[in-house]
């Protein structure tokens, strides 16, 4: 599968824009994760992107989220590996583990998204490359901030030998490369 089928895969099946921007700043993180590790970066940002492929479908069935992304993928030729994180990044709802490095970044990368963001709003600006990472870090250590926000999952950056102030500004970094796409 290419970047550019995902994309058509994002476009056909979700609608909501703000989650076809959640999933574009996903791609973008994973993109940079691939970079630092030497890993395919196509592979690593379609991962991204096609993450939250069924969200629209199971947004109110947690336990088929990821389920539901594989059968919409069935058919296709991406990679055992891709499917297996994509649905190992809701890995407690379904009772699975996380076991390799795309995994884990999968999950972090997807997560820190959502903070991310909120952070860009409420910053004078509005732009998320004027966010900073002890500003982010700040941010993380209050609960009533972005609450919905998984800092366990963001956390996950750990388990892939990133330091959690590398991963902030990479994730930084990989988001402000595309502030048109985002609105950011």
């Amino acid at each position: 599968m290419t970047y550019d089928d995902a994309l058509d895969l994002l476009d056909k099946h979700l609608r909501s824009d703000t989650l076809k921007k959640h999933c574009l700043a996903t791609q973008a993180i994973m993109r940079e994760l691939a970079r630092r590790f030497e890993e395919d970066e196509e592979t690593w940002a379609i991962a991204g992107l096609l993450h939250d492929l069924d969200y629209e479908l199971t947004k109110d069935t947690p336990a088929e989220h990821g389920r539901k992304t594989l059968e919409l993928l069935d058919g296709t030729d991406l990679s055992p590996a891709v499917k297996d994180a994509i649905v190992r990044h809701n890995a407690e709802a379904l009772g699975l583990e996380r076991l390799t490095r795309l995994d884990y970044a999968l999950t972090c990368a997807e997560t820190i998204t959502g903070l991310l963001v909120a952070a860009a709003l409420v910053h004078p600006e509005r732009r998320i490359a004027a966010v900073q990472v002890k500003s982010v870090k700040k941010r993380m250590k209050s609960k009533d901030f972005a609450r919905s926000v998984n800092r366990d999952h963001i956390l996950l950056c750990e388990k892939i030998n990133v330091p959690l102030d590398d991963f902030i500004a990479l994730s930084l970094k990989a988001m402000s490369s595309m502030p048109e796409e985002l609105g950011l």
